[in-house]
């Protein structure tokens, strides 16, 4: 499956929110300036080939739905981009932020108490 283009991943993240959609009611859900319908209609057409949507068919009109969510989208998504961007280093990823003064230090606080409550729960799931 291949990653989205910001287009497709626009539509994407408005079909999952309505779970179940015709064109028209993707459009209602975009930003201003609205897209033409023919666009929209594309790009979903496009997602259909890729694997990421499918559809209903009542009479000459389309009710599409996500056939992959968006946990798992998100998943294998940040699973390439750790990997093209970080040698697939987690602890490569939030140095990265922690370096950049991209987080807070109250930000810093709550990801290490995250973290150490994921470290005791993993060592009382051992015992």
């Amino acid at each position: 499956m291949n990653e989205l283009t910001k287009a497709e991943e626009q539509v994407m993240q408005e079909l999952w929110k309505l779970e179940k959609a015709f064109v028209k009611e993707i459009i209602a859900e975009l930003p201003e300036p609205k897209p033409a319908y023919n666009t929209i209609s594309t790009i979903v057409r496009i997602l259909e080939r890729k694997g990421f949507v499918a559809h209903e068919a009542f009479g000459k009109t389309h009710r599409y739905y996500p056939l992959i969510s968006k946990k798992a989208y998100t998943k294998r998504f940040m699973k390439g981009f750790l990997n093209n961007y970080f040698s697939s280093s987690m602890k490569n990823l939030v140095s990265f932020f922690a370096k950049d003064k991209s987080l807070s230090l109250s930000e810093m606080e709550e990801l290490k108490s995250m973290l150490e409550d994921e470290i005791a729960r993993q060592k009382g799931d051992k015992k």
